[in-house]
């Protein structure tokens, strides 16, 4: 549920002041755990290196990304495969075609 209109986008102070530290064309990206951090305009040229509870993803943000979180363009889950029979007659079929 997204957050009421009268308290305003949620932004961690933290990142604040780091984004104040770091210019927009370092090449350094900002460390951040904040996932539930709002993109302001302000960010806009900079990168973020977002945690997602293992390791840290590059996130280079854009205009088309204000108003969503950066946890959105860091996910937590990695899809590997579906399993099962189909899966693996049709993986047997692209082996033989090689």
């Amino acid at each position: 549920m997204s957050r009421s209109s009268k308290k305003g986008p949620f932004i961690d102070p933290k990142l604040l002041l780091k984004i104040a530290k770091f210019g927009p064309n370092d090449k350094e990206p900002i460390k951040t755990w904040s996932r539930d951090s709002e993109i302001s305009p302000e960010m806009v040229g900079y990168t973020f290196a977002v945690h997602n509870g293992k390791i840290f993803i590059s996130v280079k943000v854009r205009e088309e990304m204000i108003g969503h979180r950066l946890g959105e363009f860091s996910p937590t889950r990695k899809f590997i495969k579906h399993g099962g029979k189909i899966q693996k007659e049709a993986e047997k079929k692209a082996e033989e075609k090689k």
